[in-house]
């Protein structure tokens, strides 16, 4: 009975996790609603006598990987306008063609489970479920672990391939770099962040006004106001 209400509660979570993903207005919604639904099969997978693989579930891909995607997300942020742009023509059919393959695979295996029974726990946690698992992808499942780990690295060399950008000049030395920074018309201090309309942060000059004025308030009354050459201004206020 316990068991019964676990598995419903948790499936609940589920599905509404996984409907968050595909219904939430933001990206960040999403990833959260898909850490949920992560986390909930985790539980699920304790209950049925897998630890080994709800840990896993936990700390590799909700811990690890979700996490990471909703940093990203949360420091870069996502355009809702770049969203309804297909960069790759056909992939919303092809998603939509996939997730029917796939649906169509999961009614399949619950079908075959449900008429032939579970196959295999006992052997899974034959010793305790680490060993038996350890045992399972060790000996009688070598080939495919192995064929897996190539794959994933053949992944992450692909994207590092496509990731790496020529360098098509020699590279600059820190002296080099240096004489640039201080020459005419460079940039002697850090650069503003992305996003602040401007071309200097030094403390000496002022901070600019909607008419794309400065304004000598925002200096200090001990520093001498550097002028802002007329070349750096531009209507309202943005550079």
């Amino acid at each position: 009975m316990t068991e019964t209400i676990l598995f419903w509660v948790m499936a609940v979570v589920s599905v509404g996790g996984a409907l968050g993903v595909i219904a939430a207005p933001k990206a960040v919604y999403s990833a959260m609603s898909l850490a949920a639904t992560m986390i909930a099969l985790a539980v699920l997978y304790i209950a049925q006598g897998a630890p080994f693989l709800g840990v896993v579930q936990i700390v590799v891909y909700t811990g690890a990987v979700m996490m990471l995607f909703l940093f990203v997300l949360m420091m870069i942020g996502v355009d809702s306008s770049e969203s309804l742009v297909e960069t790759l023509r056909g992939q919303r059919i092809a998603a939509l063609a996939v997730g029917l393959g796939f649906g169509i695979l999961l009614i399949a295996g619950i079908g075959s489970v449900s008429a032939t029974g579970i196959v295999g726990l006992d052997q899974a946690n034959g010793g305790g479920n680490v060993e038996g698992l350890a045992a399972l992808i060790f000996t009688k499942y070598l080939w495919a672990f192995e064929l897996t780990g190539a794959l994933l690295i053949t992944a992450a060399l692909g994207a590092m391939v496509l990731a790496h950008r020529e360098r098509f000049q020699r590279r600059k030395t820190q002296r080099e770099l240096a004489v640039e920074r201080f020459a005419p018309g460079g940039h002697p201090t850090t650069l503003p962040n992305p996003g602040v309309y401007a071309r200097h942060n030094a403390v000496d000059v002022p901070a600019r006004l909607p008419d794309g004025s400065g304004s000598e308030l925002s200096v200090s009354a001990i520093l001498q106001v550097r002028p802002v050459p007329t070349d750096e201004r531009s209507p309202g206020g943005e550079e």
